[in-house]
């Protein structure tokens, strides 16, 4: 109680009210005495009450003419993006009418059995069949990467996610293991595709895609899922989820549906005919 007491009665430190009577004794204060200095004063605070006061009509008038070009650039953006919207539709559209003729063209070509083959290998037809999944994802602290090519020496990151050269490492070994045909996150891949990578982001044919990197393998679903995991693909794969908490599992599925490519083009190669001799 004492203390509390004491807290009551001296609220204001002793030291300051010490000075605070000097002050008061000496007829000192924080004001000026001279008519000059009270004018200077004066003029001061007429000065920064002006800057206030022009400052706050410039942006007062000049509010509408920000906001109209801020509404400007939006319809703008919202235009493009419409637009860009419709020309992505009309190609989707063309993939699919040429996705259609060649599957048409490939049934009319001769032999069934062999056109149906042809199709299946090309990626122009759908597919199902046994076979693996394979889920890969980042680390569940996966940060940014601080360079360009993170894995450009040690072939691994510290970051914690996956990069566009690991999933290439996995699609060709799941090839290698025997996959008779290969999608990610529904994307078919076909002997043309490609995969890049765009900052953090990773391509299939140009097409962005989101972890988790779902990869669906057609094959001899036990054997392709034994021949990954002890192939130098596999290990490479178990590699970065020992050191980088990179996420993957397998699974042995027994059917799988893989959908057609948008469109299998080709635009150099030509058939090679063989003649005969007499």
């Amino acid at each position: 109680m004492s203390l509390l007491t004491n807290v009551m009665d001296h609220s204001l430190d002793d030291g300051y009210a010490e000075a605070a009577e000097r002050k008061k004794a000496a007829g000192t204060s924080g004001m000026p005495k001279t008519l000059r200095a009270k004018l200077g004063l004066a003029a001061g605070l007429v000065l920064a009450a002006l800057v206030v006061t022009v400052g706050a009509a410039q942006a007062r008038v000049a509010a509408p003419v920000v906001a109209k070009e801020r509404q400007e650039l939006i319809d703008r953006i919202d235009k493009e993006t419409t637009s860009a919207d419709k020309l992505e539709g009309a190609v989707d559209k063309l993939r699919d009418d040429v996705s259609a003729r060649q599957r048409a063209a490939l049934k009319t070509s001769g032999g069934s059995g062999q056109a149906d083959l042809v199709s299946m290998l090309s990626g122009a037809t759908a597919v199902h069949g046994p076979g693996v999944k394979l889920v890969v994802d980042d680390a569940k602290e996966a940060s940014s990467s601080g360079g360009d090519n993170p894995r450009e020496t040690a072939d691994f990151s510290d970051t914690g996610r996956v990069r566009d050269r690991d999933m290439q490492r996995v699609v060709n070994g799941l090839w290698a293991a025997g996959a008779e045909a290969i999608s990610i996150n529904g994307q078919r891949l076909t002997a043309l595709s490609a995969i890049r990578a765009a900052g953090d982001a990773i391509l299939v044919d140009n097409k962005p895609l989101v972890p988790p990197y779902t990869v669906l393998a057609v094959g001899d679903g036990q054997r392709l899922s034994t021949r990954f995991q002890n192939g130098a693909d596999g290990l490479y794969l178990h590699a970065l989820e020992d050191n980088y908490g990179i996420r993957a599992t397998i699974a042995v599925e027994s059917d799988l549906r893989l959908p057609a490519a948008p469109s299998v083009i080709v635009r150099t190669a030509q058939p090679r005919t063989e003649k005969g001799t007499s």
